[in-house]
């Protein structure tokens, strides 16, 4: 593993994503894949990964996601258009926790990508490296791979990208886009309307403050009393007994009667009443206040708004913890049904291996339970203990001695030796009684007698022996020393 990380190229640029699972950290080959490092590091300025998820799983091979829509079909890059493939000689899908831009063909990135679940040389020269899965949180990002996955490929639990933070910018003339609904600030902008300050009278700067002041006040008492937010009329000004001040006809509330009663008249025939108790009737009745008073929006102050999203996070936090308690059960409860299911189907076939060798073995059964059956019959035959017992067995013992006599009657000359034929012809029936069993002599071999010749003796002629020079008749010179 050591020299996989010896030739890969340094890193420059890191990349935090908060996710479902926990922190991943992404470290980012910048120099070698610009265009897509750059293009990861801007939307994740952006918040574009912001609550996306992992849509496909293929175990053992990779993990994806980035995609806003969260079918696959989605994503846009940030250059306006789908950019190139960028591949490097150093840069090779050996090896689980690697980052590479997911494409639909050549030279078709946009913002989805994925993570390696192993070794993965297929894709090689097909989908751009840019990134790695850094430290510890490469167990955080295994844990994408677990649960089941559906016939699409689609997780049946999906996790998700909480936020993004780039810890390390590599690029420092990034700037991120202005997307419409994208800050918080924009959104509550558009919906918080903010009061306008009423202006203040400073009366002590005129000369004549001090009545003017208290003109002021009186106008404002007199308002409070007879003005109550609507306009007035001389039956409410004047105090003449003959103006009512109550309104007589209502119109609206007239046009609505009509239109009952007119509806009413085409059902029912018509009831009339006297003009002079309706409109007494209608005197009796108190006059409502129609216009509807101008609801005012209320501003919260920062500290509500602050409170508000403490108390949102908490929840929110809540259902996650909720969430999370579930999930666990429920890949809890699916580990104990595969641990049961697979301890059924191991005692099955344990079952199914003896009933096999039971099956083997019945041939073989049959055949000893034969013999034992014969063995037990011939023991039932045979006398019990006792005198009786003992003269059986010497009767035995006289048959085999008569046989063994008659086998050597039969073949005398099987005394004299067995010689390598009858070794090699295997003995049938009851030849082998006449058998005689002979090892090889292997006595000790007395010492030979030089002056005996025998096949063994070589004649040894020496021309220098005086014995041999007599027998030539040269003369020996006795004077003559011997050599040293």
């Amino acid at each position: 593993m050591s020299n996989i990380y010896i030739q890969e190229p340094p890193t420059s640029g890191k990349v935090l994503l908060k996710t479902s699972v926990g922190d991943i950290d992404i470290e980012l080959w910048s120099k070698e894949s610009p265009l897509a490092c750059r293009n990861f590091v801007q939307l994740c300025l952006e918040g574009y990964y912001d609550g996306t998820i992992f849509h496909r799983l293929v175990k053992g091979f990779i993990v994806q996601g980035g995609d806003p829509n969260g079918d696959g079909t989605g994503g846009e890059s940030v250059y306006g258009h789908p950019f190139k493939d960028e591949f490097h000689s150093r840069l090779r899908y050996v090896r689980r926790g690697l980052v590479g831009m997911a494409n639909s063909g050549k030279n078709d990135n946009a913002s989805q990508f994925f993570f390696t679940l192993g070794a993965t040389p297929e894709l090689q020269n097909q989908n751009t490296l840019f990134g790695k899965v850094a430290g510890d949180t490469i167990y955080n990002m295994l844990k994408l791979e677990e649960g089941e996955v559906y016939e699409n490929e689609r997780p049946n639990f999906t996790h998700r990208i909480i936020r993004t933070e780039v810890l390390n910018n590599p690029f420092d003339d990034i700037v991120p886009r202005q997307v419409k609904g994208s800050s918080k600030e924009q959104e509550e902008g558009g919906s918080k309307k903010r009061k306008k300050e009423k202006g203040v009278k400073n009366f002590g700067l005129l000369s004549f403050g001090d009545e003017a002041e208290e003109e002021e006040q009186k106008a404002t008492v007199y308002v409070q009393k007879n003005v109550s937010g609507r306009g007035k009329s001389s039956h409410d000004v004047l105090d003449d007994p003959q103006l009512s001040k109550q309104t007589s006809i209502q119109p609206e509330r007239d046009e609505k009667r009509r239109r009952d009663s007119s509806s009413s008249d085409e059902k029912s025939p018509r009831s009339p009443k006297p003009e002079a108790s309706s409109v007494r009737e209608k005197l009796k009745r108190k006059p409502a206040d129609e216009r509807k008073e101008e609801q005012v929006p209320v501003i919260p102050s920062e500290s509500d708004s602050d409170s508000d999203y403490g108390l949102g996070s908490e929840r929110k936090k809540a259902k996650q913890e909720q969430a999370e308690k579930i999930r666990q059960e429920i890949s809890k409860l699916k580990r104990d049904y595969h641990s049961d299911k697979r301890s059924k189907d191991k005692d099955k076939e344990i079952e199914q291996k003896k009933e096999i060798k039971k099956a083997s073995r019945k041939d073989v059964m049959q055949e000893v339970l034969r013999v034992q059956e014969e063995y037990s019959q011939k023991t039932k035959q045979l006398p019990k203990k006792g005198s009786s017992r003992e003269n059986f067995t010497m009767e035995l013992l006289n048959k085999f001695k008569t046989k063994l006599h008659s086998a050597y009657e039969r073949d005398p000359a099987s005394g004299s030796g067995v010689t390598e034929a009858d070794e090699e012809t295997d003995i049938q029936g009851d030849n082998w009684l006449a058998h005689r069993l002979e090892f090889e002599k292997k006595d000790p071999i007395l010492a030979k007698d030089a002056a005996t010749k025998d096949d063994d003796w070589y004649d040894v002629y020496d021309p220098r022996n005086p014995l041999n020079k007599r027998k030539r008749g040269e003369k020996i010179d006795r004077t003559q020393k011997p050599k040293k």
